[in-house]
């Protein structure tokens, strides 16, 4: 499978990503990990440790308080929640995706890194032979959703 890392994001996401307000940005990572959240849920409807992530980052979008110990929180158990669910697996990747969305709070590079994820998950979760277009698709929904929250 193919290896993802910031180097992998499309250019046009990364050059409007860098010069968009962090709470734009925010708003627009959550919409992005919202879209394979379920492939996470599906797998563990029970463990709601990679929603509630999305809600720490949804509450400093609208408060603008930053609690660093909450969000550090939020995002390591997002990401212990992805140990649950199976190595290399879609619902894996759905659920780093959540817990590096609620780290760009505190640090913006992870906002590419949550979108990434999100990626990653729509790969894991393709048959072999639709992988390239549910990606292309994916990168381009992406690409649209940050243009029109920034315009």
């Amino acid at each position: 499978m193919k290896s993802f890392s910031l180097v992998n994001v499309d250019p046009r996401i990364r050059t409007l990503a860098l010069k968009t307000e962090k709470q734009v940005l925010a708003r627009w990572v959550i919409d992005c990990v919202l879209r394979v959240l379920p492939l996470f849920e599906k797998k563990n409807a029970k463990d709601k440790r990679p929603r509630n992530a999305l809600k720490t980052l949804e509450d400093w979008v609208t408060t603008g308080r930053l609690h660093v110990a909450i969000i550090q929180k939020a995002t390591l158990d997002a990401h212990d929640a992805a140990h649950s669910v199976g190595e290399g697996s879609a619902a894996q990747s759905a659920a780093r995706a959540a817990g590096q969305a609620v780290a760009m709070a505190h640090v913006i590079t992870h906002a590419l890194g949550a979108t990434m994820y999100a990626l990653q998950a729509i790969v894991r979760d393709s048959p072999p032979e639709e992988v390239a277009t549910a990606l292309a698709k994916e990168t381009e929904w992406q690409y649209t959703r940050l243009l029109e929250l920034t315009a």
